[in-house]
């Protein structure tokens, strides 16, 4: 099968094989027929799998198939994300593809100043990819009109669920016309999700392409047991020992994320942290230069690296295990994406035995370990309890989607 043979126009076909792209992605062979048909989708993928242009491009197919007379340009299709690096990856898909298209989009998230946005919405636009809480309030200053939105995409749900804009995400749907399409892509079907689509979606198609919670086959996933104090030592002579030109790291704290970075800059290996607390400019230039390579270590926490797309990304280190062992998951596919291998290692002390043990449990199987000369781990070593976040993990700073919704323009370090 090839994008000509699933109902695209000749233009977005173009826009496509300009990209080097003949044959779909599984979800994309399946998801873009379903939703040009006009239905309800519900669509579960494992991340680098193509899903953002298993919806974007029938999406832009739809908007140019009805599209209004006039010169008015009414939101017609709104894309909600959970992060603002994924906003601006579909915003990235949606130019890509609709390039030889006469549609206009707009993105709308926190952490940047709101009249540019405002200015863009005023212009008109068909397509707005927005986070929850940086669109409710245009919603809120009468800067953005959903009246006429006839497709809705719910982009990474469980993430968005996991950050907790579920009222958001209730607030700003309540606000759409009852009659449109809807779209929702999770990496995962889990309850709560099912529960979300049962309210708003009618009679949809289900497609699931990998199965739940599985890590992706093309990522050799190792677990090296180490000392808690040698960490950092032992991720630097690995990253030397195996010269890693380009390397996700992981941690649990945006706090941990900048004693890491420094450190491997003092070790000598150029580093970037980016999380919550980094502002957009800070956090699109440490990625711009990861991916140019004039960063060889990106150190992340699991908010801030949601939604990354780094092409044929060799290494992903977890340097601490996540507390929920589906961002393992999602951590790891980082890598091996788009059928390229890829590497996973996390170094574990013994005070993250009971994490290792709930990911093998997830996983169904258990991970190879190993001990790397000259960092065993010190058998004296008792475990110690780990630092977890505030209720309601996930949030930016603690404060949660809502944090600084009464103080001007309502930023959201993490949307």
């Amino acid at each position: 099968m090839h994008f000509d043979d699933l109902g695209l126009s000749a233009a977005l076909v173009r826009a496509v094989a300009d990209q080097g792209y003949n044959i779909p992605t599984p979800v994309q062979a399946q998801a873009i027929p379903a939703v040009l048909q006009g239905g309800d989708i519900m669509a579960a993928a494992q991340t680098g799998t193509g899903k953002t242009a298993g919806f974007t491009l029938p999406m832009l197919e739809l908007l140019m198939r009805n599209r209004p007379e006039g010169r008015v340009r009414p939101v017609r299709a709104l894309v909600l994300t959970p992060t603002r690096e994924l906003t601006a990856q579909v915003q990235e898909s949606i130019t890509t593809y609709g390039k030889h298209l006469p549609l206009k989009s707009a993105v709308i998230f926190g952490g940047v100043g709101m009249q540019p946005q405002v200015q863009a919405l005023r212009r008109g636009v068909d397509i707005v990819v927005a986070t929850p809480g940086r669109l409710l309030d245009h919603m809120r200053q009468g800067t953005a009109d959903l009246s006429r939105v006839e497709i809705l995409v719910l982009d990474e749900a469980d993430r968005m669920l996991d950050m907790g804009f579920i009222h958001d995400i209730k607030k700003v749907i309540a606000a759409l016309p009852k009659v449109r399409q809807n779209l929702l892509f999770s990496a995962t079907f889990s309850d709560d999700i099912r529960k979300l689509a049962q309210g708003m979606l009618k009679q949809p198609t289900e497609i699931t392409v990998a199965r739940r919670n599985t890590a992706a086959e093309s990522v050799q996933q190792t677990v090296y047991s180490v000392g808690r104090d040698a960490k950092r030592p032992l991720l630097s002579r690995l990253i030397r020992e195996g010269d890693w030109r380009q390397v996700l790291v992981f941690t649990r704290t945006k706090h941990g994320a900048n004693r890491l970075a420094e450190f491997l800059e003092r070790d000598g290996l150029p580093a970037a942290a980016i999380h919550g607390n980094k502002s957009q400019t800070a956090r699109t230039r440490a990625l711009s230069e990861f991916k140019r390579g004039g960063v060889r270590v990106l150190v992340a926490t699991d908010i801030a690296a949601r939604g990354l797309d780094i092409d044929q990304l060799p290494h992903v280190v977890n340097f601490e295990l996540p507390n929920v062992p589906e961002d393992y998951v999602h951590r790891i596919g980082r890598t091996g994406r788009a059928g390229n291998g890829g590497d996973a290692l996390s170094l574990v002390c013994v005070d993250e035995l009971k994490l290792l043990n709930g990911i093998e449990k997830l996983l169904k199987r258990e991970l190879p370990r190993e001990v790397f000369p000259g960092f065993e781990p010190d058998p004296r070593e008792k475990p110690q309890p780990l630092v977890r976040k505030p209720a309601g993990r996930g949030r930016a700073g603690g404060g949660g989607p809502n944090r600084g919704r009464n103080a001007g323009a309502g930023r959201r370090p993490n949307a």
